[in-house]
């Protein structure tokens, strides 16, 4: 991380957006020791949605495979590229007597189709790190920024998105579970011609495990570059943005 850039970031964040939650970022890497291995769950089900509450609080963690609790959560984050036996009828009505179903499909048929073009990868390395932004040090490099935002903060970074794009559709919303939204997503974004960002975390399942009002927005760290180098020419200058930064802090409060 070039440690410029981060304290120009970090004085403009609270130059704009104050005490607003900063974001956690994710990176993967062979090497040990860049955060705190996170040890197998006792439990039969992990959410990793929960876990990173911990990052959000300041504590960086690695993850390995077997960190994680969920096969949801390894397919998501790279480390497996099955699906669960029976995943069409999981995600909708469920099979009598045997599992019961999410419903968040009508009909398993629909499922078949959906996964025909879901989009899959597999882990460019063994460990994938998670440090909240001002803990990252000069030897990390942060392939994907993720924000936990409000409604106000989240007007701000859609709107300074889209700052330098003609095109509209700079954001988009893929149906997906939690973790696909702010791992798989944009990490898929980064290599792209004209790279996205995405809004996320509508997964009822993960939604237990954030805030209330807490909607994420993640994005390649070439798009969080361009942003943060737009913020003070941007509408984030001016008197209408003045009047939501004042709130965002009232709420804070």
């Amino acid at each position: 991380m070039d440690m410029k850039f981060k304290e120009q970031f970090l004085g403009s964040w609270r130059k704009y957006f104050g005490t607003a939650d900063l974001p956690i970022c994710f990176y993967y890497t062979n090497e040990t020791g860049r955060g705190e291995p996170v040890k197998p769950p006792t439990v039969q089900h992990q959410c990793i949605i929960g876990v990173l509450s911990k990052v959000r609080g300041g504590k960086s963690l690695s993850f390995e495979a077997d960190s994680i609790g969920c096969g949801g959560g390894k397919r998501y984050l790279g480390f497996n590229q099955q699906m669960r036996p029976n995943f069409e009828y999981f995600l909708s009505c469920g099979i009598p007597g045997e599992m019961e179903g999410e419903r968040y499909k009508r009909t398993p048929e629909m499922v078949r189709e959906i996964m025909k073009n879901m989009p899959v990868f597999k882990a460019p390395a063994r460990y994938i790190v998670f440090k909240r932004f001002d803990a990252l040090e000069e030897a990390d490099r942060p392939d994907v920024v993720i924000f936990y935002a409000k409604p106000d903060v989240l007007a701000g970074l859609f709107t300074l998105s889209s700052f330098d794009e003609v095109e509209p559709n700079g954001v988009f919303a893929p149906f997906s579970a939690g973790c696909g939204s702010i791992v798989l997503h944009p990490y898929l974004e980064k290599d792209a011609e004209r790279p996205r960002c995405v809004i996320g975390m509508f997964d009822v399942s993960a939604r237990p495990y954030v805030q209330k009002d807490d909607l994420t927005f993640a994005m390649p760290m070439s798009k969080f570059r361009r942003m943060v180098e737009n913020m003070d020419e941007s509408f984030l200058i001016t008197s209408s943005w003045e009047k939501v930064r004042k709130r965002i802090e009232m709420s804070k409060q």
